[in-house]
């Protein structure tokens, strides 16, 4: 498989008839199912905290604003948690407006959940409209043939514009059929395959962490948003995040398989910082 694949042979696979539900079979790589079920129980074990059950609410705005800043840090602003908690203008300067797309992005994704399974596409729009907050022509828009992506951490080779346009249909006619597959595994695609097309010419790393936030919230696994797989992203690294990204471009078992369970894991560590603010408003810490 080539090394720009990616998701694009599951599409095929699907166009083709192949597999009814190409998604669901990515469940069934070495590892995958451990991953999930892991997931499942970091999962359960944050919602039967206590707290969860007073002060849900407070744990989902904290959880969004970790989850903002941990995706930001990503795309190249790496603030301390207090220093985006007490800003207000994120208008300064390229960090600052990273880590204010960012906080839009978190604010608007709970906004797009009843959208997403009818029309990706619009969803991922949307969010780039949202983060770029601009009224540039090529906002909102799959970037076209020539033009130029920013892009800070993604270095892969670049797909075309007719690729783009042609795996981004693909991936929303997949989530639009419906998949058996596990929420880990579709949010873990629509990421991958996003970072993998930078569809768009800015913020696509911020945009492929939103779409993945409303594919673990809108599937049920975290109906409150309280396991921010940001956090978790940033705090394994920008090398073990690229490095995994690779495995997923890869196209190969081993390497989709591995992009999972880095996801995976990437829950799971949000799941503890959740926890920890769990803990810190049951001693009154917090």
């Amino acid at each position: 498989m080539g090394r720009a694949a990616g998701v694009r042979s599951v599409v095929l696979m699907s166009t083709t008839g192949a597999t009814a539900d190409p998604l669901a079979a990515l469940g069934s790589l070495p590892g995958v199912a451990e991953s999930v079920e892991s997931v499942r129980k970091a999962v359960d074990r944050v919602y039967g905290h206590r707290i969860m059950r007073r002060r849900s609410n407070e744990i989902t705005s904290e959880a969004a604003l970790r989850g903002a800043r941990g995706s930001a840090a990503l795309s190249g602003a790496d603030w301390a948690l207090e220093e985006v908690r007490r800003r207000t203008d994120f208008s300064g300067d390229d960090e600052a407006r990273v880590v204010g797309a960012a906080l839009r992005l978190t604010a608007e994704a709970g906004q797009l959940l009843s959208i997403w399974r009818q029309s990706p596409l619009r969803v991922l729009a949307r969010l780039h409209l949202v983060a770029a907050a601009s009224d540039d022509a090529r906002v909102g828009r799959p970037r076209q043939e020539g033009e130029e992506v920013a892009e800070p951490l993604v270095e892969l080779p670049l797909p075309g514009a007719a690729e783009v346009s042609g795996r981004l249909e693909g991936l929303s006619g997949l989530i639009v059929e419906g998949s058996s597959a596990p929420a880990l595994v579709t949010a873990a695609v629509v990421h991958g395959e996003l970072l993998a097309l930078r569809p768009f010419t800015s913020h696509n790393g911020l945009v492929a962490r939103a779409a993945e936030r409303v594919v673990l919230v809108g599937s049920g696994l975290d109906p409150k948003s309280v396991c921010p797989a940001e956090v978790g992203h940033a705090e394994l690294g920008r090398a073990a995040y690229l490095a995994a990204l690779d495995g997923y471009v890869s196209g190969t078992p081993q390497g989709m398989a591995a992009w999972i369970a880095h996801c995976a894991k990437a829950v799971e560590l949000g799941v503890r910082e959740s926890t920890a603010v769990c803990e810190a408003l049951q001693r009154g810490a917090a």
